[in-house]
């Protein structure tokens, strides 16, 4: 079940992929288009998203923790934007887009850190049962291809995950296109080593054909 159909007129759009795939800045050509539109989206991140949930982001991207330690609050920050962020928004017929959701966690917790997927699964359906975004925008890419872009920005202030290898992101990825492969229909796949304009202009012909 999507989540205009659970919440009103409202519309869920996520944006997931590795590390260096360039997702944030698509997202924020997106908000720039919508905004051109007349639509002006709730944009929100995860982490993050609420002070709770930004709280947590800095404890995630900083602290050493176990695999199963950063499952937890990856999802308990996920809980508190539903609700605080995504869930009125949505009620209120708003479009929401959000830079990652549950996708991640099954890509990076389960893919790259090697936990159950099941684990993500029980946990998702406590967190948000019979809910999902209306629709994925998937920017892949090669590790190799995302270390290199990683490599050429300023790595001073690198974070935990942005310091992962190239095999924790190849199963990163791995992980991602399953879940494409499992739900077909909510996902558009970009090749995010096309020109940034070429995936510009793929993410607003998804963003059309979703939001209309």
């Amino acid at each position: 079940m999507h989540a205009a159909t659970t919440a009103g007129a409202g519309r869920m759009i996520t944006f997931e992929g590795i590390d260096g795939a360039g997702k944030s800045s698509q997202l924020q050509r997106a908000i720039a288009w919508l905004q051109g539109r007349g639509i002006d989206p709730v944009v929100t991140r995860e982490p993050g998203g609420t002070p709770l949930g930004e709280a947590l982001r800095a404890l995630l991207l900083a602290e050493t923790m176990t695999p199963l330690a950063e499952l937890l609050l990856m999802f308990a920050a996920r809980a508190q934007n539903l609700a605080q962020t995504v869930q009125p928004a949505l009620a209120a017929g708003r479009v929401v887009l959000c830079d990652r959701f549950s996708d991640a966690s099954y890509a990076y917790q389960s893919g790259g850190r090697g936990l159950s997927p099941e684990w993500v699964t029980t946990l998702e359906h406590w967190t948000h049962p019979q809910f999902q975004p209306d629709g994925t925008l998937l920017f892949d890419l090669a590790p190799e291809l995302a270390a290199q872009r990683l490599q050429g920005a300023d790595r001073a202030g690198a974070d935990r995950f942005e310091r992962e290898k190239s095999d924790f992101f190849a199963r990163v990825r791995a992980a991602y296109l399953e879940r494409v492969r499992l739900a077909p229909q909510r996902f558009v796949v970009l090749d995010a080593a096309l020109d940034p304009d070429q995936v510009a202009r793929q993410v607003r012909a998804a963003l059309q054909r979703w939001i209309g």
